[in-house]
């Protein structure tokens, strides 16, 4: 029958003693005899290197008064959250509970932090956030180059955040960060079937291109800022073509452009948002509407055309009338009319020149 256990500490562990499941004490480093005829006795060897004590009656070993001096010891509440660091390097988070870390074999700091401020704000939240226990016991979210982040507390608007890095303790309050783009953004108004005062039906494709200036009011006054300026283009469209005749609107579609700008311009304001531009990309009419166009723009040009034919025949006839007169009135010039008529013969063909009594052209006018 044994009587005695023989427990050996080394310079780096600490003994733990239980007699019956009561906690007796810690065991030093060194070689311990323990007298157990009846087997109630335990001794957990826990490692100084690990800085962290983890043991299920850590409450009995931490009543005894056993790790004053020793360890540091934590007693978290519901609104408290530790930050550990061992070595100077970031070790884990703590939730709310009971804790002891060893002193001696390494260095050991805690930042307790009161979550009651839901936003955790640190200088090493980067590394923190990198922890494996962070995204138990934090939201983390990050808002992007170019976006902005709107803060609701329990459904309350807290703040606009700017890009970066951004966390908050769960269990504490209900927090929620909407990123928004505050780049210049194009929404495509595609296929609008409208009918003109005139009762034609045609379908228009139109771009409106805005940017958000007010994130709180873009996500606060819709649901989705990005339909319902869809919705309102559609609607400004319909109203401005809607007391417009199909001819009308196609000769000055910058008064409709203009018309239905304003009337989205002051809605934007309302959401939010700034529109930098409004366009009317395509107009597309019904292909028997399509051929009749056709056939009218084919006969004006037609006409066009005609009639510019006729002023340069007239223009023509006015100008032979008055050379005519003027050869007429100008004897000498007619000669030299004359000439020139000859230059152009012998510079084309071969030309016998016959000299006489008479001048040159005379001779060569009646040869002709």
């Amino acid at each position: 029958m044994i009587l005695f256990k023989r427990f050996k500490i080394r310079s780096y562990e600490k003994g733990l003693h239980f007699r019956d499941g009561e906690f007796q004490g810690l065991l030093a480093q060194g070689r311990h005899w323990l007298f157990d005829p009846l087997r109630r006795v335990r001794v957990d060897v826990v490692s100084l290197r690990d800085a962290w004590l983890a043991h299920d009656k850590l409450d009995m070993i931490v009543k005894s008064g056993a790790l004053k001096d020793l360890a540091i010891v934590l007693d978290l509440k519901d609104h408290q959250r530790g930050l550990v660091w061992i070595e100077g390097r970031f070790s884990h988070l703590l939730a709310p509970g009971l804790y002891a870390f060893w002193l001696g074999m390494r260095e050991v700091r805690v930042e307790v932090i009161d979550v009651r401020h839901v936003r955790f704000e640190h200088e090493d939240l980067k590394v923190i956030s990198n922890s494996a226990m962070a995204r138990q016991l934090l939201d983390i979210c990050t808002v992007g180059r170019d976006h902005v982040g709107v803060l609701f507390i329990d459904g309350r608007y807290v703040d606009t955040l700017s890009p970066g890095l951004y966390a908050f303790w769960k269990g504490t309050a209900d927090a929620r960060v909407v990123e928004v783009d505050m780049r210049e953004t194009t929404t495509d108004i595609s296929g609008q079937e409208l009918m003109t005062a005139d009762k034609v039906s045609l379908r228009i494709n139109a771009l409106v291109t805005y940017r958000i200036i007010d994130a709180r009011k873009a996500v606060s006054s819709t649901d989705d800022v990005r339909q319902s300026l869809y919705r309102e283009t559609q609607m400004a469209l319909r109203a401005a073509l809607g007391t417009r005749e199909l001819d009308v609107f196609l000769t000055d579609k910058d008064a409709v452009v203009k018309e239905i700008e304003l009337a989205v311009r002051r809605r934007a304001g309302e959401l939010g948002l700034s529109v930098v531009s409004v366009g009317i990309r395509d107009v597309i009419l019904p292909g028997d509407m399509r051929d009749l166009m056709n056939k009218v723009t084919e006969a004006k040009k037609a006409a066009e055309a005609s009639l510019i034919s006729r002023r340069e025949e007239t223009a023509a006839m006015r100008s032979q009338a008055n050379t005519a007169k003027l050869l007429a009135d100008n004897p000498t010039l007619m000669r030299l009319r004359e000439l020139e008529v000859l230059e152009k013969i012998a510079s084309t063909s071969k030309l016998n020149v016959v000299l006489g009594e008479k001048g040159l052209a005379d001779r060569v006018v009646n040869l002709l």
